[in-house]
């Protein structure tokens, strides 16, 4: 695996140069200031490039941007409404301009409304470390009590209303507050913000979409994009539902091994692939991390490992962000079934034989608590995970060696 650090740009407090001495082989990162919709020029793709490349002295730091996480995929496309032909239009000519810039990555989602999603950024385990949690009856609590959306207590079982009820007359105004900024947070350092209107307005049009109509937008922009990137020798690569199962009564389609093979299929060539994130996907029970990643690893162009671990075997549930090994997905399995992957990538001598990874999320520890990073970036937190992930793949990579 090539190990990639995710990057939100120079005024990330996690730099360049820790990513250095965290000793990383590449950047993943994108131009989160450029407004969703528009073109990603050369001048800017340039200047990030150029930002990356330097450590804080001047020195150079020979890291390269590897992976573009993400391009946005506006909600006119989604919903194939408003300018949407357009933002496909320019969403193309940001993938010729990047293509130009010598990256071959593009990480992105086709996640409606709401991106991945959190009732808490920083959940307190007992050990004193932080993480992010999605906690389903404060979810609850805040779709029918705060956003008030018409519809949705007709969405969840008496007992979880009962629940969520109990937990929104116990929430003081601190709370109610917090619990509205974590759950429209949006994308990490994305150029927008949402607001509570934003939401509701955003939720109005998607009332003609249903999970049909979802399914059949999101291919015919695949339809548009996925040759385009075929022939340029790019790879793009979608990340899953994050949590994987539908919010706000909006559809998710990326949330199962099955969706997976049907987006693949849809438009069937090589540069129409996935990120397979163990973290969103390991949210639902019913997925098999590394045997996804053996049925489906042909398609895999980036890898985003972390864990979770549920409160319950249902769908959905609440959970929250569990050290690397920890969770309940078999991080050992899924990296020998990754390595498995690349063996065989070798030996059919592909030139994406090796696949980037980055070290997804983590734990506030240490000097990370109060450092007022992105929430789930940390630095220690991550440093932590890679060094532990990069342990398991040295040592299954021997005994690959010695077999």
């Amino acid at each position: 695996m090539r190990h990639t650090w995710r990057w939100f740009g120079p005024k990330d407090p996690v730099s360049i140069d820790h990513m250095m001495q965290a000793g990383v082989q590449g950047v993943v990162t994108a131009l989160h200031h450029v407004p969703t919709g528009t073109v990603w020029s050369p001048e800017e793709i340039a200047r990030r490039q150029e930002d990356l490349a330097v450590m804080r002295d001047g020195a150079p730091s020979g890291l390269a941007w590897d992976v573009v996480e993400s391009i946005p995929v506006s909600e006119a496309i989604k919903t194939q409404t408003g300018d949407w032909r357009q933002h496909v239009e320019n969403w193309i000519a940001s993938l010729r301009n990047l293509h130009a810039a010598g990256i071959r990555v593009v990480c992105y989602n086709f996640m409606p409304v709401l991106d991945w999603t959190r009732t808490d950024l920083t959940w307190r385990r007992p050990n004193g470390a932080l993480c992010m949690r999605f906690d389903l009856p404060d979810f609850v609590a805040f779709d029918i009590h705060i956003l008030e959306r018409k519809g949705a207590a007709e969405d969840f079982p008496e007992a979880l209303r009962d629940e969520a009820a109990r937990r929104f007359a116990a929430m003081d105004d601190a709370r109610k507050h917090e619990l509205v900024a974590n759950i429209v947070f949006g994308l990490p350092g994305a150029a927008e913000q949402q607001s509570m209107e934003d939401v509701r307005n955003l939720l109005d049009s998607y009332a003609p979409v249903t999970d049909a109509v979802l399914r059949r937008n999101f291919h015919a922009f695949l339809e548009q994009v996925a040759p385009v990137a075929q022939d340029l020798g790019m790879r793009l690569c979608c990340h899953p539902d994050d949590p994987p199962f539908p919010l706000l009564g909006l559809p998710r389609v990326m949330s199962t091994e099955a969706d997976y093979a049907e987006r693949i299929a849809a438009v069937d060539v090589p540069a129409n692939g996935i990120t397979l994130c163990s973290g969103s996907l390991g949210a639902r029970p019913d997925n098999d991390l590394p045997g996804m990643m053996r049925r489906l690893g042909d398609r895999v162009h980036f890898l985003h490992l972390r864990n979770v671990r549920r409160d319950t075997e249902t769908v959905p549930a609440s959970f929250f962000e569990d050290d690397h090994l920890g969770g309940q997905t078999d991080m050992v399995e899924l990296i020998d079934a990754v390595l498995a992957e690349e063996a065989r990538r070798r030996a059919a001598g592909r030139e994406d034989a090796v696949i980037p990874m980055r070290p997804d999320h983590g734990q506030d520890i240490l000097d990370d608590i109060g450092r007022g990073g992105q929430p789930g970036y940390p630095a220690i937190g991550r440093l932590k995970g890679l060094a532990e992930l990069r342990g398991v793949e040295l040592a299954l990579s021997r005994r690959m060696g010695a077999a």
